[in-house]
Parts: C-alpha cells; sequence; structure tokens
C-alpha cells in the first residue's frame, strides 16, 4: 500500500497515487488552478478511504488463504486486473473531480449490488463502510461539477474530461449479456444484477448530471425500449495517450476491447512500478 502527496509551489498542484486493490483506485491529478484547504483536504480523505478499501480487500484475502504480499509486490504489472481506466492518468483537477463523479459512481453501483445480493459475511459488513464513503467521493465530484461548471472555460474543460472519461466509464461494467460466458457470480449470489443492468443503473445517474450541467453525451433514455441507449459508436477503439476515442473509425468488436484491456493503459508500468520500487526501498533501508 502506498500514497504519494507532493505539493509545489503556488498553484497547489497536487499528485495522488493510491493502491491498486479489487475495488481500489489509481489516480494522479495536478490542479492548474489554486485549491483551498477544504479542497485539498476533501481531496486527501477520498485517498485515506480509498487505502481504506484496499486493506480491507486484501485483508479479505488473506483470510481465505492468499499470498497477498506476493500478489501486489511481486506480480507483473500487466498482470493486474482492474479498471483499465485507472491505468489513464487524470492530469488536472477537472480530471479528478470527473473521476468522482463518474468512476466512484461506478464503483457504488458495483459494490452496492453486491451488498445487496452477498451472503458472505466479512464482505458485506465491510461493504456497509465502503458504499458510504464512495457516496462521499461522487457527491464531491458531483457538487464540483456543479461549482466549474458556473465558469465558461471550466465548462469547456468539463466537457473536454467527460468526452473521454463517460465511455470509458459505460465499458467499466464489462461484457454485455450476450456475450458474457461465466455466470457464477450470478449463480452464487455473489453479485444481484448482470452487467447490462448495472450498466443501465450507472447511466440512470450519470446521464441526468450531464443533462443538468448542459455537458454533452452519447447517451440518452429512449422511452420506447424503457432504457438508456448510447449514440455512438460502442465499443470502440480508443487512444489513451490523447484521450480520445477513435468514432470516426466505427464500431469495434469486445473483442478488441478486451484485448486493449489485457495490455493494460499507459500508465499500468509506472503506477504498479511505483508501488514495487517503494516496498524494496522500505525493505532495503530496514537491511541498513
Amino acid at each position: 500500500m502506498f500514497v504519494v502527496i507532493e505539493i509545489r509551489n503556488d498553484n497547489h498542484n497536487l499528485v495522488r497515487h493510491e493502491p491498486i486493490p479489487p475495488g481500489g483506485e489509481n489516480l494522479r491529478a495536478s490542479a492548474p488552478t489554486r485549491l483551498s484547504l477544504n479542497a485539498f483536504g476533501s481531496a486527501v480523505s477520498i485517498i485515506q478511504d480509498e487505502l481504506g478499501h484496499a486493506h480491507i480487500a486484501y485483508r479479505l484475502l488473506r483470510d481465505l488463504g492468499v499470498n497477498t504480499e506476493e500478489l501486489i509486490f511481486e506480480r507483473d504489472p500487466h498482470n493486474f486486473k482492474y479498471p483499465y481506466a485507472f491505468d489513464v492518468p487524470l492530469d488536472s483537477w477537472i480530471e479528478l473531480v470527473v473521476a468522482n463523479a463518474f468512476y466512484d459512481r461506478a464503483g457504488y453501483t458495483l459494490l452496492g449490488d453486491v451488498y445487496e445480493s452477498t451472503t458472505f459475511g466479512p464482505w458485506k459488513r465491510a461493504l456497509v463502510k465502503v458504499d458510504k464513503e464512495e457516496t462521499f467521493h461522487l457527491r464531491h465530484g458531483e457538487q464540483w461539477m456543479r461549482r466549474l461548471n458556473q465558469n465558461n472555460s471550466s465548462h469547456e474543460e468539463l466537457q473536454k474530461a467527460v468526452d473521454w472519461m463517460f465511455l470509458l466509464t459505460v465499458e467499466w461494467f464489462g461484457l454485455p449479456d450476450d456475450l458474457k460466458k461465466h455466470s457464477e457470480q450470478l449463480d452464487y449470489g455473489f453479485k444481484g444484477h448482470s452487467n447490462d443492468e448495472l450498466r443501465q443503473i450507472w447511466m440512470s445517474t450519470a446521464v441526468p448530471l450531464c443533462n443538468e450541467l448542459q455537458l454533452k453525451v452519447p447517451a440518452h433514455y429512449d422511452e420506447t425500449q424503457q432504457k438508456y441507449v448510447i449514440d455512438c459508436a460502442f465499443p470502440a477503439h480508443f487512444d489513451a495517450r490523447t484521450k480520445h476515442w477513435l468514432l470516426e473509425d466505427g464500431s469495434c468488436t469486445w473483442d478488441d476491447v478486451m484485448k486493449r484491456w489485457k495490455a493494460r493503459g499507459p500508465s499500468n508500468d509506472e503506477f504498479v512500478g511505483m508501488l514495487q520500487r517503494g516496498k524494496r526501498e522500505m525493505l532495503r533501508l530496514l537491511e541498513q
């Protein structure tokens, strides 16, 4: 586990790194505008929460006999399994708060469903705390998006962030139901809703938020179908280094998406490497 926070110069630039656990996050952001102490404190609180979530997840794995030291510190970075979006760095405060509004909403959607459905007592009890904190995170993102949206230039920056982050979160929920090959999580009651159902639950609050702020998203509610539908090519190819969806190339296949996920994103080696180097450096210092 690790967290690095740096404040550089008078602009209060923030660098945020977090662990990469099941259900945890790995985010990095630098704020080009001045941050109040309250804003900085909220960001630190979110980091602290996510570290706690990582501790819970790995503690449960240890109780089940998993060697978590090996899992965290000896595993090849490309073999880590967490949402692809976390491998794409957040380069501004605006991207950070949109991540809170989108990514933490996805986390709450997934883990809230697990809480309602699972019969595994230790996980269910832990999720009481986790779900409350994820709610705080997504509300933090919503409040900051509303605040920033009052300024025309910030509205434009919000739109740029939404343009690449919205579809990354839509695909977060995995393969569509008609392509899903394994149903054990549903069969054993570990989760209560399918991937497509969870995707709909997420869009049912994310799309109205963006509509409220007049931020354009490629999705709308179809009264005839009684569900949210995607208005662009989806799934699609994504250039993670430029944070740009190649929608002009049309749809790709979910096999293409799976290949991208398995190859990991542009900051995978950096983020995991920092975590693992930190452990090695600590051991080196202890040996002196």
